[in-house]
């Protein structure tokens, strides 16, 4: 099976502060002992990346500053292979994530947008062949706009949670949300394909509201971090059913990729290669 030829990617570019610690800090406390790192990230790239380390032909749509966090994380993007050609470079600062996670993998995110809120939907364009992927940290008009005027599938990581007009949940092809996301947007039970994760107890996909595919997670051996699994995840499913494969296939080939990803201390895992080959989906670089 082989991913498709073209992904575009419509979405946010940071340069995450990540801090691990023991535990997560309770609302008012201090915890100390912190063990600090710093990457690039932000859903948008993340996803970008993860869909080129697995054969597709990628072309990132964002915006970064006129910083040195912009130019390192367009740099990063362009080396996992991904084309940056569609990230503006704007009068604003890089977007930036505060991210804690403890030692269990588990994370508290805060996310300063920057540059992020100025992407133009009419900066780029999406070809007719083109699918596209986008995540919820741009603003919600540029989604919608985007998603309206494209032909190809469209498919939105519905992250973070937020309301979604009519028009939008009608429009999209796949919608991916976790059980918590899923939880708080009822409107996506008239979305026509919904991929929910379940962290360990799997994913399942719902077409129209109902249950029309479940899978069991992967089991992994040492959880570092769980902050780009749902990116990971996103880039491998949608490769997977653009690729053809069922949606039962699609989505044990998208819980082992993100299965890969937990066991990284970044959002932007290299993905190893046996996990990806066990799921008999995508072919990775």
């Amino acid at each position: 099976m082989r991913p498709p030829q073209d992904l575009v990617v419509v979405g946010s570019i940071n340069v995450d502060l990540t801090a691990n610690v023991e535990r997560l800090p309770e609302a008012g406390e201090t915890v100390g002992g912190g063990r600090l790192r710093r990457d690039v990230g932000g859903k948008g790239a993340n996803q970008a990346v993860a869909a080129s380390r697995l054969g597709a032909r990628v072309r990132m749509v964002g915006a970064v500053g006129s910083d040195a966090d912009g130019a390192w994380a367009v740099e990063t993007i362009r080396s996992a292979g991904a084309d940056v050609d569609g990230v503006r470079i704007a009068d604003a600062p890089t977007g930036t994530a505060l991210i804690a996670v403890d030692a269990t993998g588990e994370n508290q995110i805060v996310v300063c947008g920057g540059a992020n809120a100025l992407v133009a939907p009419e900066g780029f364009v999406v070809g007719p062949d083109d699918a596209v992927l986008m995540p919820l940290e741009l603003p919600l008009e540029v989604v919608r706009a985007v998603a309206a005027r494209a032909t190809g599938f469209v498919a939105v990581n519905a992250a973070p949670a937020q309301p979604l007009p009519a028009e939008l949940v009608e429009r999209v092809d796949l919608f991916i949300v976790n059980e918590t996301e899923y939880a708080a947007m009822p409107e996506l039970r008239a979305a026509r394909r919904v991929a929910v994760t379940y962290g360990a107890a799997g994913a399942a996909m719902l077409v129209a509201g109902a249950e029309s595919a479940r899978v069991p997670a992967v089991p992994v051996t040492e959880v570092v971090s769980t902050v780009g699994a749902g990116d990971a995840f996103s880039a491998a499913l949608i490769l997977a059913i653009l690729a053809g494969a069922s949606e039962e296939q699609a989505l044990l080939t998208a819980c082992a990729v993100g299965a890969a990803a937990v066991a990284h201390p970044s959002a932007q895992p290299p993905l190893g290669l046996l996990a990806v080959y066990a799921a008999g989906g995508c072919s990775p670089r």
